[in-house]
């Protein structure tokens, strides 16, 4: 028996890391808050770090202006040039997935979530393995995202 419970203590502790995950290319984190809001916090977040928001996106608003419905759902585009920049450098193809983007959206059971790609993701799409900027951006996405979520 102890055996058992060591091996699922085990089994849990190294599984939960990737709950937050969508995969290896995504990241998601629930948030008790409707959409509008999380976006709301996110992009303060951003603009006190001194991020660049580019646009923010409203799919649920473009859909109803089609005269169609959908879920509450937001894309925010971000970035910090001097990181991005530095990304391109070791390949300019990189430029195809920067800058960076957060997607909120509310599922059908009325849950909010953020979404945003992995930027270690880049890696294996790109020519980046030497690229340390990588993993300082994949660090303070998280940290926005601690920052900004209740």
């Amino acid at each position: 028996m102890k055996k058992l419970t060591f091996f699922l203590t085990l089994m849990l502790a190294l599984l939960l890391p990737l709950a937050a995950s969508a995969g290896t290319h995504f990241m998601k984190q629930p948030s008790t808050l409707p959409v509008q809001q999380t976006m709301d916090r996110i992009e303060a977040v951003l603009m006190d770090k001194g991020m660049t928001v580019f646009a923010r996106i409203d799919h649920k608003a473009n859909a109803e202006a089609a005269g169609m419905s959908m879920n509450d759902a937001q894309v925010l585009i971000f970035g910090n040039p001097k990181a991005g920049t530095k990304i391109m450098s070791h390949d300019i193809r990189a430029g195809l997935d920067l800058p960076l983007k957060f997607y909120v959206y509310q599922d059908d059971q009325q849950k909010t979530w953020v979404l945003y790609r992995n930027p270690q993701s880049l890696r294996e799409s790109f020519d980046l393995e030497a690229c340390v900027t990588i993993d300082q951006v994949e660090a303070g996405l998280a940290k926005i995202i601690q920052q900004a979520l209740p």
